[in-house]
C-alpha cells in the first residue's frame, strides 16, 4: 500500500487524504493515517528537493508559467537549485506581490521589514534569505495541507450540522431542534459591511486559521457543489455559500445516510448556486394555491365560527406543498396516490387537493342534515375520499385517495402503506413507478407514537415496501397543550426517520418558495431512489387544538407572538407584487374569484337533506357491488370441493415440486405424514388450510398470509416455504406450483410488529375484494398490541366509513398450561364489540345465514374440525360481501389424533357448519338426554373424552358452537327443541369473566324466552387469563370436568 501511495502524484495524494477525511466516520482510521503518513513523507521529500533544487517551483506562483526556468546544469532538469527557486519567487514578488502565493508575500514582506538597510535592495537574495526559506519550507507545506483540511472540515461541518442554525421557526421564538446552542464550528453571518464579527473570529480560532485567510482561495473538495463552475473559492465566499445552502429557511439532515451517491445527489440539489429558482408562472400558481388554502379556512371561520373544524391556519402552505409533490410525481409517471393524515387540515385537503365538491363539505356543518341508513358515520374531519381527475399541471389522469382516519393520529400510517402496496401488487408495479403513498403527520404524534417507528421499519422489507413514501410533518411546535420541550427526547420530531436513512428536509413554512423547492426535491428523491423522505414544515397553529380551545392558558408567550404574526398569504402576495410578478388588482381578483366559488357552493349545500356515508368512501369496489354499493346477490354457494381438486392439492402439499431440492429430514417426515393422510382421504389442520388456500388460487383469488413466523408456522405445522438445506436463500413455495394459471400466493414472515403489520394487512385487503388476506398472530394474545387497529378500523370501519373489508385474523388460542401470556386470544373482547342484539330474536325468513352475516360487523368463529376451518376460509370469499373474520385457531389440536376430518366433509355441496350437533347415542334418543353441554373449540375433545370414560354418551349431549358471532339463533333453537327435557350448560375452558360466557348467556336465554337457565361450567373468575403452574392448570381442568358430568350439580339450585 505504501508503494502504491508513493506512486500517486502529490496533488492526487492530497485529495485522497482529504476525501478519506471527509467520508470517514472516524478520521483516525487506518486508511486516513496511512494517507496522511504518505502525504507528509512526500512533503518531506519535496522539502529535501527544495534544499537541493526547485521541483516545479512555478506551482507556487499565483498564475501563469514561471518567469525563469530552472537550471539545467548538473542537476536534473526537473529539479532546480534552491537559489534558483528562491530567486524565482523573490523576483516574481518584486515585480508584483500578487504573482506569488500569500504565504510567500507575507514572508518577503517580513523579511524586508527585518533586514538591515541595503541588504534587501540587493539584486539577488542574500544567503540569510535562502536559509530562512529552506528552514521554513516544510512548515509552510504542512500549513497549506492543514489549512485545506480545515476548510474541508468546515464544509463538512455545515453539511452535517448546518440545520441546527437554520432559520426554521417562523415565529422566531423557539429553536426547531429544541437546542439554542450554536455549534462553535459554524457561524451564522458575515457582516455586510465587511466588518469581522465575533462569530467569525471564533470560527477561525476553531479551525486554526487567521483573519487574512478569509480572502484566501482554497481548493474545493469533490464532496461539495458550492463552487458551481469554480474549483476554488475565497474562504469568505465559501462560508457565504454554505450559509445560503444550509442555514437559511431550509435545514437539511442527510449526512447520516451511508450511501455516497445519495449524499452527493442531495448536496447537488441544495448547494449548487442559484438552483432554487422559480419562473413567474410557477410563482403565480403557488400564489393561487395559497389563496385557495387560506380563503377556504377563512370562509369556514366566517360561516361556522363556533364549529370545530381543525383548520390549517398557520400552515396554509401545506396545500400547495401537497399539490407540488403530486405534480412532480405525476410528471414522473405516478397515476395513483394514496394519502393518510390526521384531522388538522383534512377538510382543506379534501377541498383543494382531492377536489371533493365544496357543497358536500359545507353540508357537513348542517346540524339538521339527516343520516342515511348506512351506519353510524363519523365526524367530518375524519372522513376520507376517492377521486379520479386530470392533473392540470401535467394533463395526466391521476387517482387520489385520502384514507379515513380516527382520532388516533398515526394509526392510519400502516393502513395507507398496505393499500399502496396492494395497488402496486395488482398492477404489477414492482418498482413503485405508478402508485405511491403520502403520509402527513403532526410533530407530537410523529415523535411520540410507536406505530410510526413500526411503519418505517416495514419500508425496506420485500413483502411490505411501497418503494418510497413522502412524509410531510405539519410541525406546529406544540402538541395539543404540551410544549415540545417536555414531549420528546430527540432534538427534532422527525428523528425517527433516521433509522431507515431517510433524508429530512426542515423548512420554514412561512417561506412558500422554500417549501415548494423542498417538495420538488422530495418528489425527485423518491423517483430517483425509491426510498422514504421526510419534509418537516416548521409552522405554528394560529388557534388552539381546535377553534374552541384557548391556547393562552398554557402557551401565553407563543400565542402573543402568533397574534402578531402576519399571514403567509399577505407576506407572499406583497413579495410578488413588489417583484412585479402580479399586480395588486390581479391578486384581489383571484381572491374574489375563489370567495365566489365558496359562496356558490354554500348556497348549493343548503339543498342537501340527507348525508350519505358512501359519498365519502375511500376504497370503492365498483365491479364487486352494484352502482348503489349493494351486494349483487344475497346468497352463498356451497364451499365444498371436487375430489380431484382435493387429491391434487393434497399431493402437492406433500411433495417438493422442484428437482434437486434438499429439505430438512424433519420436514420430509411431515410431508410423508401428509401423503399418508391424503392416501386415507383425511385432513389435519395444516392440510385443510392447504385445501382452502389452494382451491382459491385455482379460482384466481390472490391469497396473502402475513405475520410473525407464518411461513413455517409458530407450531411448526405449516411449512409453506421450504428451504434448501445446502443452497443459501434457495426456497420453494409449493402453493405456487399447484396450477398452470393460478393466482399468486404470497406468504411472508413479518417484522416483530403487530400494530404496524395488522394495519398494513388491513390496508392491503381494502384494495381488492377478490383476494383473501390473512394475518396470523404468533400467539393469540399478541393481538392486543394491535388493539387500536382492531377497535378503530376492523370492528367499526364499515359503520363509520361504509368500508367493507374481508381481512382474516388467525389467533392461536387454548388453555394448554403454557401460562398467562400464551393461552387466551381474548375472545371476550371481540364478542363484546359484536353488534348483534342479545335480546332480539330474529326472523328466520330467506337465507338467514347470509342476511345475518350481512348485518353483522364481523364474524367470530372457533372451529373444532379441520374441514370446518377449510369451509370458513372458502366462505369468506364466496360471500357476496366482505366482513372481517376472526378465527380462534388451535394449538394442540394441530396434531390431535381425534382432530381429523374426512375428504367427505369437504365434498361438493358441503358447507361451513355454524353449529355441530351431537352425532352419538344422545342424538338418537334426545328425549332421554338429561343435560346438553354447549361449548366451542378445543374443550370439546376434553369433554368428549371424559364423557366416554364415564359412559354418559346417552345421558349428555355435547354441541359445538363453531360460529359464535353472529349467534346462530336458528340452529341453537333447533337443538333446544330437540332436547327440550334436558338442562342447559355452557362449558368453557376460559375463566368465567373471560371467554364466551357473557356473550352467549343472554342469547341462550333469548332463545328459550328466559324460561330455562343456562348453567356455567368452567374456571372461576380471575385477573390473569391462565395460571403459570402446570399442576394448578390440570387441577382446574379436573374440577370443571367433574362439574360438567355430575348430573346432580345444579339440582335444587337457583340461577
Amino acid at each position: 500500500m505504501i508503494i502504491q501511495l508513493t506512486s500517486i502524484p502529490l496533488t492526487q495524494l492530497f485529495y485522497v487524504l482529504i476525501h478519506s477525511f471527509i467520508h470517514s466516520s472516524c478520521p483516525e482510521s487506518a486508511f486516513f493515517l496511512l494517507c496522511a503518513s504518505a502525504a507528509m513523507s512526500r512533503f518531506r521529500a519535496l522539502a529535501g528537493v527544495l534544499r537541493g533544487g526547485c521541483a516545479g517551483g512555478s506551482r507556487w506562483l499565483r498564475g501563469g508559467p514561471a518567469r525563469r526556468g530552472c537550471s539545467s546544469g548538473a542537476v536534473p532538469s526537473a529539479v532546480a537549485s534552491s537559489s534558483s527557486y528562491v530567486e524565482e519567487m523573490y523576483f516574481a514578488w518584486l515585480q508584483n506581490p500578487k504573482n506569488v502565493h500569500e504565504s510567500w508575500d507575507a514572508f518577503f514582506r517580513n523579511f524586508h521589514a527585518s533586514s538591515p538597510s541595503g541588504e534587501a535592495g540587493e539584486g539577488r537574495p542574500s544567503t540569510l534569505l535562502q536559509d530562512r526559506v529552506l528552514s521554513l519550507s516544510l512548515d509552510m507545506t504542512q500549513k497549506v495541507v492543514e489549512d485545506h483540511l480545515a476548510v474541508h472540515t468546515l464544509i463538512r461541518a455545515y453539511q452535517i450540522r448546518g440545520h441546527h442554525i437554520a432559520q426554521l421557526d417562523p415565529l422566531g421564538i423557539l429553536e426547531a431542534d429544541l437546542d439554542s446552542f450554536v455549534p462553535s464550528d459554524l457561524i451564522t453571518t458575515i457582516d455586510k459591511l465587511g466588518e469581522v464579527s465575533r462569530n467569525i473570529l471564533m470560527l477561525l480560532t476553531v479551525y486554526k486559521l487567521i483573519l487574512s485567510d478569509l480572502n484566501r482561495s482554497f481548493q474545493l473538495p469533490p464532496t461539495t457543489f458550492i463552487g458551481g463552475g469554480n474549483i476554488t473559492l475565497p474562504l469568505k465566499e465559501i462560508i457565504r455559500r454554505l450559509e445560503t445552502s444550509y442555514c437559511g429557511h431550509i435545514g437539511v439532515e442527510f449526512m447520516f445516510i451511508n450511501n455516497v451517491d445519495q449524499c452527493q445527489w442531495i448536496r447537488q440539489k441544495f448547494e449548487t448556486p442559484g438552483i432554487m429558482q422559480f419562473t413567474n408562472a410557477e410563482k403565480r400558481t403557488l400564489l393561487a394555491r395559497l389563496i385557495r388554502s387560506t380563503r377556504f379556512e377563512d370562509f369556514l371561520a366566517r360561516k361556522w365560527s363556533s364549529e370545530k373544524r381543525f383548520g390549517l391556519e398557520g400552515c396554509e402552505v401545506l396545500i400547495p406543498a401537497l399539490k407540488t409533490i403530486i405534480d412532480k410525481s405525476s410528471a414522473a409517471g405516478i397515476d395513483s396516490v394514496i394519502m393518510g393524515m390526521p384531522h388538522r387540515g383534512r377538510l382543506n385537503v379534501l377541498a383543494n387537493v382531492i377536489r371533493k365538491d365544496l357543497d358536500q363539505i359545507f353540508c357537513q356543518f348542517d346540524p339538521k342534515l339527516e343520516a342515511a341508513d348506512e351506519g353510524s358515520g363519523d365526524v367530518k374531519y375524519h372522513l376520507g375520499m376517492y377521486h379520479e381527475r386530470i392533473n392540470r399541471e401535467t394533463d395526466k389522469d391521476i387517482t387520489l385517495s385520502l384514507m379515513a382516519n380516527p382520532s388516533h393520529l398515526e394509526a392510519v400510517d400502516p393502513v395507507v402503506q398496505g393499500k399502496a402496496k396492494a395497488e402496486q401488487f395488482y398492477r404489477g408495479d414492482s418498482q413503485g413507478k405508478k402508485v405511491m403513498s403520502i403520509l402527513m403527520h403532526g410533530d407530537a404524534a410523529f415523535a411520540g407514537q410507536g406505530v410510526v417507528y413500526e411503519t418505517f421499519h416495514l419500508s425496506e422489507l420485500p413483502s411490505y415496501t411501497t418503494h418510497g413514501t413522502i412524509h410531510v410533518v405539519v410541525n406546529n411546535q406544540i402538541g395539543f397543550t404540551t410544549d415540545p420541550r417536555v414531549a420528546r427526547s430527540s432534538p427534532y420530531p422527525t428523528d425517527v426517520a433516521r433509522v431507515v436513512n431517510a433524508p429530512i428536509f426542515h423548512v420554514n413554512a412561512d417561506d412558500p418558495e422554500a417549501v415548494m423547492y423542498v417538495c420538488r426535491v422530495a418528489a425527485e428523491w423518491r423517483t430517483a431512489f425509491n426510498k422514504d423522505v421526510v419534509i418537516d414544515l416548521v409552522c405554528y397553529r394560529r388557534f388552539g387544538h381546535n377553534e374552541m380551545d384557548e391556547p393562552m392558558f398554557t402557551q401565553p408567550l407563543m400565542y402573543k407572538q402568533i397574534r402578531r404574526q402576519e399571514h403567509v398569504l399577505k407576506k407572499y402576495s406583497d413579495k410578488l407584487i413588489a417583484e412585479g410578478v402580479v399586480t395588486l388588482q390581479e391578486f384581489e381578483e383571484e381572491v374574489a374569484k375563489y370567495d365566489k366559488i365558496c359562496e356558490k357552493a354554500y348556497t348549493s349545500s343548503k339543498d342537501e337533506k340527507i348525508l350519505h356515508i358512501r359519498h365519502w368512501l375511500d376504497s370503492p369496489w365498483p365491479d364487486f357491488f352494484t352502482a348503489e354499493g349493494e351486494p349483487k346477490s344475497m346468497s352463498c354457494v356451497p364451499s365444498g370441493l371436487e375430489e380431484e381438486v382435493l387429491q391434487h392439492i393434497g399431493h402437492t402439499a406433500s411433495s417438493v415440486p422442484l428437482e434437486d431440492f434438499k429439505i430438512h429430514p424433519g420436514v420430509s417426515r411431515i410431508l410423508r405424514g401428509r401423503a399418508e393422510l391424503v392416501k386415507n382421504r383425511q385432513l389435519d389442520w395444516a392440510l385443510a388450510e392447504y385445501m382452502a388456500l389452494g382451491s382459491l388460487l385455482k379460482d384466481g383469488i390472490h391469497v396473502r398470509l402475513s405475520g410473525q413466523d407464518v411461513e413455517r408456522g409458530t407450531f411448526s405445522h405449516r411449512h409453506h416455504v421450504l428451504h434448501d438445506q445446502e443452497v443459501d436463500k434457495r426456497i420453494c413455495v409449493p402453493m405456487n406450483h399447484l396450477w398452470t394459471n393460478q393466482a399468486p400466493y404470497t406468504v411472508c414472515n413479518s417484522s416483530l410488529s403487530e400494530y404496524g403489520v395488522l394495519g398494513f394487512e388491513l390496508g392491503f385487503a381494502m384494495a381488492n375484494p377478490n383476494a383473501l388476506i390473512l394475518w396470523e398472530a404468533q400467539f393469540g394474545d399478541f393481538h392486543n398490541t394491535a388493539q387500536c387497529i382492531i377497535d378503530q378500523f376492523i370492528s367499526s370501519g364499515q359503520a363509520k366509513w361504509f368500508r367493507n373489508n374481508g381481512i382474516v385474523l388467525l389467533l392461536p388460542h387454548g388453555m394448554e398450561g403454557m401460562g398467562p401470556e400464551h393461552s387466551s386470544a381474548r375472545p371476550e373482547r371481540f364478542l363484546q364489540m359484536s353488534n348483534d342484539d342479545p335480546d332480539h330474536f330474529p326472523d328466520f325468513s330467506g337465507d338467514f345465514e347470509v342476511h345475518q352475516l350481512y348485518d353483522c360487523n364481523w364474524i367470530v368463529v372457533n372451529c373444532s374440525t379441520p374441514a370446518n376451518y377449510c369451509h370458513v376460509l372458502r366462505r369468506q370469499i364466496l360471500l357476496p360481501f366482505r366482513k372481517p373474520l376472526i378465527i380462534f385457531t388451535p394449538k394442540s389440536l394441530l396434531r390431535h389424533p381425534e382432530a381429523r376430518s374426512s375428504f367427505d366433509d369437504l365434498a361438493e355441496g358441503t358447507n361451513f357448519k355454524r353449529l355441530i350437533s351431537d352425532e352419538g347415542p344422545a342424538n338418537h334418543s334426545p328425549s332421554q338426554v338429561k343435560r346438553v353441554i354447549f361449548c366451542t373449540g378445543k374443550v370439546y375433545y376434553e369433554l368428549a373424552k371424559e364423557r366416554k370414560q364415564q359412559k354418559l354418551e346417552s345421558d349428555i349431549a355435547i354441541i359445538r358452537l363453531e360460529q359464535i358471532s353472529p349467534f346462530p339463533f336458528d340452529l341453537v333453537r333447533g337443538e333446544m327443541e330437540k332436547y327440550d327435557n334436558a338442562e342447559l350448560v355452557w362449558c368453557q375452558e376460559e375463566h368465567k369473566n373471560m371467554g364466551y360466557y357473557d356473550y352467549v348467556r343472554p342469547r341462550f336465554l333469548t332463545v328459550v324466552a328466559n324460561e330455562k337457565p343456562i348453567w356455567y361450567v368452567g374456571r372461576d373468575p380471575a385477573a390473569a387469563p391462565a395460571t403459570g403452574n402446570k399442576s394448578t392448570h390440570l387441577n382446574e381442568l379436573r374440577r370443571f370436568m367433574d362439574t360438567a358430568f355430575n348430573l346432580s350439580t345444579f339440582q335444587g339450585k337457583d340461577l
